[in-house]
C-alpha cells in the first residue's frame, strides 16, 4: 500500500465534502521599480520549446512570456475572481484615487480595476511588455523592475496590488519598504498568492503522488535561489514588518478538480484543472532546468506524470488561495 500524506488533516467539519457519484477514473480536461528599463526587456530567449524575457538576469523571471502563457495568465485571473466572489480584491477601498498593480502580467487586472474605479488613475507595472494597447483611458502600463527604486512620489498610491509574484522576487524587505513609501497615509496594499502547501483530507493523495513530487521539486528549487513559497504568516509577517497595521488574512479552498459534492467548490476545481496543463508546464520547465539542472526530457516527464495525477478524480487534493492586506497608518497615527 503506498504511503500517504498524513499532515496537514482539516478537522472534519472543515473538510471539504466529496462527490460519490462522479467516476474515479482519470480524463482530460477541456482541452519600477518604475526605473525606466533598458532596451533588453524586449529580448527574449527561446528554450524547452518556450519564450522566456531576457532581462539582465535570465532567473528574473523563470515564467514564460509567450502566449500560452498569456492565455493562462487571463485564465488564472477569471480562476481568482472566482475564489474571491468576483471582487478583484478584498481591501476596504473608498473612492480610491490612485492604483498600482506590480507585476501585472497581461494587465488583465489592472484593465477590470479600471473599469471598477474610473475616477482613479491605475498603473500596471511589469517586466515584459505584453499588455494590451488598447486600455480604459484611466489605466496604463510601465516597463518596471520591483526590486529596483521606485521613482513614483513617496504617499502618492491609495492601493497598491500584487498578486503571484513570489517566485520572481528574492528581495522583499526592500520591495516592500518601497511600496510602503509610496503609499498614501490611510492607503492599503493587499498581497495575494496561491499557495503550493497541497493538501488531502481523506488519505486518497500518496506521499509519493505525482502531482505532490512536482511540487515539492520546484518547491526546493526556488527555496536555493531564496524565494521560498508564500504562506498566509509569511504574507502577515512581510507586511507587518514593513510598517503596515490592522493586517487581515483571507485564506480560501482551491480544490485542484472538480471532485467537491459543493457546487460553487466543484466549479473552482474545474476551472483549476483547466488551466492545470499549461500551469505545470510554466512553473515547472525553467525552474527545475535551470536552477536543479535536471534534463529537459525528464522534466517533461515529471510534467506529464503530474498532469495525469491531478486529472484523477479520486485523489482529493487542495491548496489556499492566501489573500493578506493591510493599512499604512495614517497622518494622525
Amino acid at each position: 500500500m503506498a504511503e500517504t500524506e498524513d499532515e496537514g488533516f482539516a478537522d472534519e467539519k472543515d473538510q471539504i465534502e466529496v462527490d460519490e457519484a462522479i467516476s474515479l477514473d482519470s480524463f482530460d480536461s477541456t482541452n519600477s521599480s518604475t526605473k525606466s528599463l533598458s532596451e533588453s526587456v524586449h529580448e527574449y530567449i527561446f528554450e524547452n520549446g518556450r519564450r522566456y524575457h531576457a532581462y539582465y538576469e535570465t532567473d528574473k523571471n523563470m515564467m514564460p512570456t509567450d502566449e500560452k502563457e498569456q492565455d493562462r495568465l487571463d485564465m488564472q485571473h477569471e480562476l481568482m475572481l472566482a475564489l474571491l466572489d468576483g471582487k478583484l480584491h478584498l481591501s476596504p477601498l473608498v473612492e480610491p484615487q490612485r492604483i498600482l498593480d506590480i507585476g501585472c502580467g497581461t494587465g488583465i487586472w489592472a484593465i477590470d480595476t479600471a473599469d471598477e474605479y474610473p475616477a482613479a488613475e491605475v498603473i500596471g507595472t511589469d517586466l515584459s511588455p505584453i499588455q494590451p494597447k488598447w486600455v480604459p483611458p484611466n489605466c496604463r502600463f510601465e516597463l518596471d523592475d520591483a526590486e529596483l527604486p521606485f521613482t513614483f512620489k513617496p504617499n502618492h498610491f491609495d492601493f497598491i496590488h500584487m498578486r503571484n509574484v513570489s517566485q520572481s522576487i528574492s528581495d522583499w524587505p526592500n520591495v516592500l519598504s518601497e511600496v510602503y513609501r509610496c503609499t498614501a497615509p490611510g492607503g492599503y496594499v493587499e498581497l495575494a498568492e496561491s499557495g503550493s502547501d497541497i493538501r488531502c483530507d481523506d488519505r486518497t493523495m500518496a506521499m509519493d503522488d505525482s502531482f505532490k513530487v512536482n511540487v515539492d521539486l520546484v518547491i526546493k528549487a526556488l527555496d536555493q535561489i531564496g524565494r521560498p513559497p508564500a504562506t498566509d504568516t509569511i504574507l502577515r509577517e512581510r507586511l507587518e514588518k514593513a510598517g503596515f497595521v490592522d493586517v487581515t488574512v483571507v485564506n480560501t479552498k482551491q480544490p485542484l478538480g472538480p471532485w467537491p459534492k459543493n457546487r460553487r467548490l466543484k466549479i473552482l476545481g474545474a476551472m483549476t484543472l483547466m488551466g492545470m496543463e499549461a500551469a505545470i508546464e510554466a512553473h515547472s520547465l525553467a525552474t527545475l532546468t535551470r536552477i536543479l539542472h535536471m534534463d529537459h526530457e525528464d522534466v517533461n516527464e515529471i510534467c506529464r506524470k503530474s498532469l495525469e495525477a491531478a486529472r484523477n478524480r479520486g485523489i482529493h487534493m487542495y491548496s489556499f488561495h492566501h489573500v493578506v492586506y493591510g493599512r499604512k497608518p495614517g497622518e494622525d497615527e
